[in-house]
């Protein structure tokens, strides 16, 4: 969800639960967009994070160490010669907005005792940390807004701080059930109760909407007009009373594969079936595993920044020469038009003379035997007008052929980038980067990967599943990885198992000499479905033994040939339960 109004009151409450006064004993500086404060109160002492970025802006406690600059960033040194020592004496949230104002005492540059307040605005990428004066003038900021950035609100050193304009809606703590039903009244009908909930009521992510709006008809997009009003108003109380009385309970929802996908501070319950929730005691616990988690992935996603614009280039390179070629082949089946001209013209050369610029003649070919005019070079003999249509269908025959193997070719090496593609998609360490830009690499890429030198060995190793019957089952990560499963970790008798007709991992099933049951093999299937580019809940995975799998000759990595198989049809899956 977005960090809210509502999630930074529960922040809040949980900072002056802890820390009703507070020591700075450190500022940091781990990122562009982050602050730390390691501060301190009797036997306790926690990191204040303070997050204004565009992706994950937030404010917590946590315990987390991160790794800093060697050279401290030029904010990072002005915070720490006015806040190092100081005390932060308490905190505010002005008018339930995403801001938090804390109370500082400490000391200014020349020494004396100073009022200073700390402004941490949480507003996506309008997101700041602002130091304020005694005064609320601003001393400075993370990020300087002038009047070319905005002509309504500026943050400079020196100007008055105005917190951001807010718009005229309810507050949540506002308890009038009246009001209630008369905005929901006059709300149009039509919209969704999601929409009654963000439009009227301030600081409610549309995340928390969507729960109240379950919670009250089973659905998240349920029309006003649909609404049960006394359920619906029931629901939304109960929901303010949480808040007014601060029943947080800090949950995250994680999918199928165990990856976090939403958090909140209450249950989370809308997702149904989707996802799995985990609790935890704080919501600094919260927010570590779920930016941790988003924070890595973000991280590899950076990492493979050369790789993506590297895979999307050569597919539109790709593509084009496709596109090009087959127009080209189109154009090649006028073949057997230039031939039948050549045998028109042979048949009634004696018609034609030098200089004539068409025949018409009988069409011979055609069972209604039409008449069909021939256009003629008028500088050529008769013959040689025969023979220039022979040339231009011998060359269509020849490009036909020539075509036909190209775009074979360009369809394979498409096919080969997209499931490259594919297992970037699903890379979660900066291992797997790591080899899919050694198979780039070796795979005739590495021109177009500049500074890159080849690692000696590879790492990494296949996902590794055990079915509830026991076997073994082994997922390839890349397409070198793919080979290697296939034809060097496999035996001739185990069973592969692969998507059909789409970019996926090769699995093996591991059948130690037995016959799987019917369970290891639509587990296996469903793995298979799982770890690629399909969706739905009926995939086609083909299976058969592993000694039925050939690899051409000169064959990009990943590519394989086989006959003699099956197909299941089974709902991907990503771990087995």
């Amino acid at each position: 969800m977005a960090f809210d109004a509502c999630m930074m009151r529960a922040v809040l409450s949980e900072f002056s639960d802890n820390f009703p006064e507070a020591k700075i004993e450190k500022v940091l500086q781990p990122a562009n967009d982050e602050i730390d404060l390691v501060i301190h109160y009797g036997k306790k002492s926690s990191r204040l994070l303070f997050n204004v970025g565009p992706n994950a802006p937030r404010l917590q406690l946590t315990d987390k160490v991160k790794e800093n600059p060697l050279k401290a960033p030029m904010f990072c040194m002005f915070l720490r010669k006015r806040l190092l020592g100081a005390k932060i004496t308490g905190v505010v949230q002005p008018g339930f907005d995403r801001i938090a104002m804390f109370s500082v005492s400490g000391y200014d540059e020349m020494g004396f005792p100073s009022e200073m307040k700390i402004v941490c605005e949480i507003m996506g990428k309008y997101a700041n940390f602002i130091l304020l004066d005694g005064e609320d003038k601003i001393i400075s900021a993370l990020k300087m807004i002038d009047f070319s950035a905005s002509t309504i609100r500026q943050v400079l050193p020196g100007l008055k701080y105005r917190a951001p304009a807010m718009q005229e809606k309810l507050s949540p703590f506002e308890i009038d059930e009246n009001a209630f039903y008369a905005k929901l009244s006059d709300f149009p009908s039509e919209k969704s109760g999601e929409k009654f909930i963000t439009t009227t009521y301030s600081g409610i992510a549309t995340q928390i909407a969507h729960e109240l709006v379950f919670r009250a008809t089973g659905s998240v997009d349920t029309p006003v007009a649909a609404i049960n009003k006394e359920k619906f108003c029931s629901v939304f109380s109960e929901w303010q009373s949480l808040l007014i009385e601060e029943r947080y309970t800090p949950t995250v929802a994680l999918d199928q594969s165990g990856k976090p996908i939403d958090y909140s501070y209450m249950d989370i319950t809308y997702l149904g079936d989707y996802a799995t929730c985990r609790k935890f005691e704080t919501l600094g616990e919260l927010f570590d595993l779920y930016f941790a988690e988003k924070d890595r992935l973000e991280k590899i996603h950076q990492r493979a920044h050369d790789i993506r614009t590297l895979l999307s280039n050569a597919k539109s390179r790709t593509e084009k020469k496709l596109l090009i070629q087959r127009e080209e082949l189109a154009d090649s089946e006028k073949g057997e038009s230039y031939k039948r001209a050549g045998d028109l013209i042979t048949a009634n050369i004696y018609r034609i003379k030098r200089g004539d610029r068409s025949l018409t003649a009988i069409d011979y070919y055609d069972e209604s035997c039409p008449e069909i005019t021939v256009e003629l070079d008028e500088r050529l003999s008769p013959a040689a007008n025969a023979q220039r249509m022979y040339k231009l269908y011998n060359k269509c025959k020849t490009a036909k052929t020539v075509l036909t193997e190209q775009i074979t070719k360009w369809e394979d090496e498409l096919l080969y980038l997209e499931s490259v593609q594919s297992f970037l998609d699903a890379a979660e360490t900066e291992q797997d980067i790591a080899d899919l830009r050694d198979e780039l690499y070796s795979s005739g890429y590495a021109s177009r990967m500049k500074g890159y030198k080849a690692p000696k060995v590879s790492k990494s190793k296949p996902l590794t599943f055990t079915t509830t019957d026991g076997l073994t089952l082994y997922v390839g990560k890349n397409n070198v990885q793919n080979d290697r499963l296939t034809f060097k970790v496999a035996e001739k008798d185990d069973i592969w198992f692969h998507v059909k007709d789409i970019p996926g991992s090769h699995v093996i099933l591991v059948t130690e000499g037995r016959e799987p049951s019917d369970r290891d093999y639509t587990e296996a299937a469903g793995i298979a479905a799982g770890y690629s580019k399909a969706t739905g809940d009926h995939v086609a995975v083909d299976y058969t033994r592993v000694k039925n799998i050939k690899k051409p000759a000169g064959a990009k990595p990943g590519f394989v040939t086989y006959k003699t198989n099956y197909t299941a049809y089974v709902k991907p899956i990503k771990e087995i339960i």
